[in-house]
């Protein structure tokens, strides 16, 4: 890296989310909920009492079913705290000490930031997503960074 290329030490605990999805599902999530509002609505008072009470569960259960998917990518994180490293993908929750994050990758075209473990395992961090584009970059280089820093302190 060129000289002053290195950014400041992050205050910990620091927490990254992914933009991109988080936006595309509160717009794509609401949107899909006015739309099938609206379209309920929209029905006159026969065509809604054609609806068994199964074919109303399965609405429902295909709603909540969105809204769990949706929800698990949202909750995707990873937080920096000074003692581990805890990574949050849907919902599963991983905690690393520094220690074990020997090096961390986000290579041109990456959905999201991987994390190379001293054990030889890899581990996705969904927290940090490649179509994040420039933010993406910068976290990934803060999160290398400041496993750096945590190891050789």
């Amino acid at each position: 890296m060129p000289a002053g290329s290195e950014s400041a030490p992050l205050t910990l605990p620091h927490t990254w989310r992914p933009l991109g999805v988080r936006v595309a599902a509160v717009v794509l999530g609401g949107g899909l909920l006015v739309i099938c509002a609206l379209t309920w609505i929209g029905f006159d008072d026969e065509t809604r009492a054609r609806f068994t009470a199964f074919q109303r569960g399965t609405l429902v259960a295909l709603g909540l079913l969105v809204f769990t998917l949706f929800y698990a990518l949202v909750r995707s994180r990873v937080v920096a705290e000074a003692d581990r490293l805890v990574v949050v993908n849907g919902y599963r929750r991983r905690e690393y000490d520094w220690a074990q994050v020997v090096a961390v990758h986000l290579p041109p075209g990456a959905p999201w930031v991987t994390l190379d473990l001293a054990d030889g395992t890899t581990v996705s961090a969904m927290g940090i997503q490649g179509s994040d584009g420039l933010r993406a970059k910068r976290a990934a280089r803060d999160l290398r960074l400041t496993a750096e820093r945590q190891i050789h302190r």
